[in-house]
């Protein structure tokens, strides 16, 4: 196993243990798992497959914590009390895309959205180049508002379930 590979591995099982694996607290299991530069990514999913939330990892510590800006202050089953009862979610994955590539064009022009992922409360998208991957973004399911992931750093490689 490369270092990368053990890497992913604990942040994964870090991942899986703040999901409440088996615990009946969220009792979500890890879907998709993304390394960046800076962090590991994690979508914790529910026993369904329904996407609940978003997770970082620390590539050396393997320490995990419920991802900064969306996940925390947009997500209305998983995230801070206070923003739980958002407005409502009057933006369809469709428009979320459609405003994402507008964002796109203006901010990081030669970039386009890929699909959008529904959380509660907001969408995330991979952003793409050459249909490569190059980061994330959000777009608010109430409001439009879009949010850029700037904290992961490069991408390196993905593994989805």
């Amino acid at each position: 196993m490369t270092s990368a590979q053990k890497q992913a591995a604990v942040a994964v099982a870090a991942a899986a243990a703040l999901a409440g694996v088996g615990t009946g607290v969220w009792d979500l299991r890890v879907g998709e798992v993304m390394q960046f530069s800076r962090n590991f990514y994690a979508e914790l999913l529910t026993a369904s497959g329904k996407r609940a939330t978003e997770v970082l990892g620390h590539p050396r510590s393997g320490a995990v914590w419920l991802e900064y800006g969306p996940a925390m202050m947009w997500n209305t089953e998983y995230g801070m009390p206070l923003h739980r009862n958002a407005a409502s979610e009057t933006v369809s994955a469709a428009e979320a895309r459609g405003i994402a590539r507008h964002w796109l064009d203006e901010q990081l022009s030669g970039r386009t959205p890929g699909d959008a992922e529904a959380f509660p409360g907001y969408y995330t998208l991979h952003t793409l180049k050459d249909g490569r991957i190059t980061g994330m973004l959000s777009v608010n399911a109430g409001t439009g508002q879009v949010r850029y992931h700037d904290w992961h750093g490069a991408f390196i490689a993905m593994r989805e379930d």
